[in-house]
């Protein structure tokens, strides 16, 4: 089966993100595709690479970006919500007049044209997070 994820909360604000994260992986474990995972309102905030969480604690950003680059996966920040939470990669940072970047590897900026898109790419479209 084909799978897209949409994540709409922040990493350490809500369980939606480790959800995901486990689903995500255990889906690819068994043999699953994934489509595309899509980061929408406070979700943005797992793509920073500014994020450091103490060392006894996971890292979450650094878990999707060691899954994207594993299993290829397409990791989209929305535009819009990611420029109202101060995330931008180096064209937006440049775009907007600003002298630094802070997204994460393995992802990348883009707009809501991508969360329809995986809509009608995958078998199932599953949200976690309000």
């Amino acid at each position: 089966m084909k799978f897209s994820v949409m994540i709409s909360e922040g990493p350490y604000t809500h369980q939606a993100s480790d959800t995901a994260y486990n689903f995500t992986k255990a889906a690819l474990e068994d043999g699953h595709e994934c489509f595309r995972i899509f980061f929408y309102h406070d979700g943005v905030n797992n793509g920073t690479r500014l994020a450091s969480p103490p060392q006894d604690d996971r890292n979450i950003v650094n878990r999707w970006s060691a899954l994207a680059k594993e299993h290829k996966l397409d990791l989209v920040l929305c535009v819009a919500a990611a420029q109202r939470r101060g995330i931008a990669d180096a064209d937006e940072a440049k775009r907007n007049g600003k002298n630094a970047d802070n997204i994460a590897p393995g992802f990348r900026i883009s707009g809501l044209g991508q969360l329809i898109e995986a809509g009608i790419q995958s078998d199932r479209l599953i949200t976690f997070g309000d």
